[in-house]
């Protein structure tokens, strides 16, 4: 790791430090003038409903159950079950705040061979979608049911690509085709349904969007975790600190049920037709609205809306930071057909948890995600889910209940904003929406738990410069195009001794072990029983890692030959101890890790691994060099320079 990039990091952590500082007096303001108020928000049965949809939150698309194809409903369904029955949706250990705590959902990322997702200090590898038969790849990872499975979704993911990709400015919700399973988009104009759809383009669609969410001045893989919307026993008992505004719990986590289950009931709001869809909202002149919630008073829309702009914070630089990468990459807009690169799968049962948090800013409900935008994504890109709610594993809805069930809801609000009224939209089983343009960052959502479990498939078009086994690979063939090996004698040496090669392929070096071999280790391996697919690579991976620790070792030599200009040998020295210090802290971290109390209580084929990597499927490799008497010996070196 280079000298200057150690003094770049130390200011961003400085700035980090500010920042947040920055944020919680943001917050305090913001929470003073609230008082013990709630902020009104507005469900499907209150007036000013579709008027406030249309001017603050035109980014959103909902797609109803019944305008997906029925087929299509049926095979993503079934795979959603048949992942949840293999055992393969599990909880991430994630990093806030310098510590570890397990997430309240379930999840398992799919997508795009060789792709990745990091999010909140943990990098998720994403099981292939098989969508090519396994004679013409030549790879049998997986059993048939578990290929199917992946292979639906990726039908999903391709509907989604193909449908979002047709949305015309102005569409806010599609309607059923009577019979059909074809859907039909809602044009402007079109308010004859009686789901009155008023849709005019505003305010919504044509901001900047940011990759690094509003208030958020880390880097965009540095997201705060919302504790208040944790349990407990998921390792979040405790509470922020005044009540904190803009919570960073991660993305929207989705769990299931079957398209037939009985009409829903969007608990927290007050439906005068106490279901979703069916609703009609009523289309009122002026600016009149009727929020609701607790405290909520009648106020026209004009007034209500009015956002706050100084409370956004943004930096520039830090939106570049990249995912750990040792170079920071540009920050990409997304433009072109929308192409979804991964979905991350989500599954909760509110009846398995002990606890569920109250919304706190608008009394919508219990939550079973806090507010947060999704992150590490290209910037402009939509995100499109679909919800899948079910009574049991076997996606059966309860026989013989009594009741109507409260069903699932997202709420959506503008980010630092208290006078614009929030946003509540009810999900029946199967329904679908989409979050376009710069929704996402200029906005935060919430998932409100219904009684039933739920899944979800959140497709997202992620930002993986960085993040690719392509990616990773080229990194590697950089690092190593500088080590020569005798083609008798097998032994090795460098070719190239300037000091700001050797600093690159030292960062390098360290993004290999701590970026890709320490988080698959981590976690990422767990999925290995169910999907091989990575295996190979990351065995290929450690090898180009050992020759790097070689070369590292090299550079050793180098710095402590004494024939060495004197200039040239203190530059070496320097840019060596930087980056040995780095990796000494780094694994002392990971270690820490691999050996916390709460990676303890996980089962033995989950529980993450302190990888040692030397001499265990090699022997004839020796043993790893201790890195704290290196660092010693280079000091010291230096010191007498």
């Amino acid at each position: 790791m280079k000298a200057r990039q150690c003094k770049h990091n130390s200011r961003n952590m400085k700035r980090s430090g500010d920042s947040e500082g920055e944020k919680r007096t943001k917050r305090r303001r913001l929470l003073q003038e609230l008082g013990n108020q709630k902020i009104p928000f507005l469900g499907p049965s209150n007036q000013g409903f579709q008027q406030l949809w249309d001017s603050s939150y035109s980014g959103l698309v909902l797609r109803r159950s019944c305008s997906l194809p029925t087929e299509l409903h049926g095979r993503v369904q079934a795979a959603l079950l048949t992942l949840r029955r293999k055992g393969c949706l599990l909880r991430d250990l994630v990093r806030v705040r310098e510590r570890d705590v397990f997430t309240a959902v379930s999840r398992a990322l799919l997508g795009e061979p060789g792709h990745t997702y990091r999010y909140l200090d943990t990098r998720l590898f994403a099981i292939p979608w098989h969508s090519e038969d396994i004679e013409v790849k030549g790879q049998n990872c997986c059993d048939p049911d578990f290929r199917a499975a992946c292979k639906a979704l990726w039908e999903l993911n391709t509907f989604f690509c193909s449908d979002v990709s047709q949305l015309k400015e102005g569409d806010r919700l599609t309607q059923c085709v009577k019979g059909g399973a074809e859907a039909k988009q809602i044009e402007e104009g079109d308010t004859e349904s009686k789901h009155s759809e008023d849709s005019k383009n505003s305010e919504g669609g044509d901001s900047e969007s940011r990759q690094s969410e509003e208030g958020d001045t880390e880097s965009k893989h540095s997201e705060e975790w919302d504790i208040e919307s944790k349990h407990s026993e998921e390792g979040c008992s405790g509470s922020k600190q005044e009540g904190e505004w803009e919570t960073e719990s991660k993305h929207s986590s989705e769990e299931g049920e079957s398209s037939q289950v009985k009409p829903c009931v969007a608990a927290g709001s007050e439906h005068s037709e106490g279901k979703f869809p069916g609703w009609a909202p009523k289309v009122i002149s002026g600016t009149e609205t009727e929020p609701v919630g607790p405290g909520a008073q009648k106020k026209p829309v004009a007034q209500l809306k009015h956002s706050l702009p100084d409370y956004h914070i943004e930096d520039k630089e830090e939106q570049a930071s990249g995912q750990g990468c040792s170079q920071p990459s540009p920050v990409q807009v997304y433009t072109g057909p929308v192409k979804f690169n991964v979905t991350l799968l989500n599954y909760m049962d509110p009846a398995a948890m002990s606890q569920l948090k109250e919304e706190p800013y608008y009394g919508m409900g219990k939550m079973a995600v806090g507010w947060h935008h999704d992150e590490n994504l290209i910037s402009h890109s939509p995100v499109a889910v679909y919800s899948y709610s079910c009574h049991d594993d076997k996606g059966e809805s309860s026989e013989g209940s009594s009741g109507e069930k409260a069903c699932w809801r997202i709420g959506l609000k503008v980010a630092w904003d208290i006078h614009t009224p929030g946003l509540m939209l009810p999900l029946e089983s199967g329904d679908c929406y989409y979050m376009r343009d710069d929704l996402n960052s200029t906005h935060q959502h919430c998932v409100l738990a219904g009684d039933t479990a739920r899944f979800s498939s959140t497709h997202r078009v992620a930002e993986c410069s960085s993040g690719t086994l392509t990616y990773i690979q080229s990194q590697c063939q950089e690092a190593l195009s500088n080590l020569h090996t005798d083609p008798e004698t097998g032994s090795h040496s460098l070719l190239a001794l300037l000091p700001t090669t050797l600093q690159r392929c030292e960062e390098i070096h360290n993004e290999v072990e701590f970026e890709w071999l320490r988080q698959y280790w981590f976690q990422g391996q767990r999925y290995a029983r169910f999907c091989s697919w990575w295996t190979r690579p990351m065995e290929q991976l450690e090898k180009n890692w050992r020759l790097m620790e070689t070369m590292t070792m090299l550079f050793l030599a180098t710095v402590e030959e004494e024939g060495q200009a004197q200039e040239g040998r203190r530059e070496m020295a320097e840019t060596l101890l930087s980056a040995l210090t780095d990796r000494h802290q780094q694994r002392q971290t990971w270690r820490d890790r691999c050996h916390s109390s709460l990676a303890q209580t996980l089962p033995p084929e989950e529980a993450p691994v302190d990888r040692p990597f030397w001499g265990v499927d090699d022997p004839s490799m020796p043993l790893p060099f201790d890195l704290a008497d290196i660092i010693n010996r280079v000091e010291s070196l230096l010191w007498r320079m």
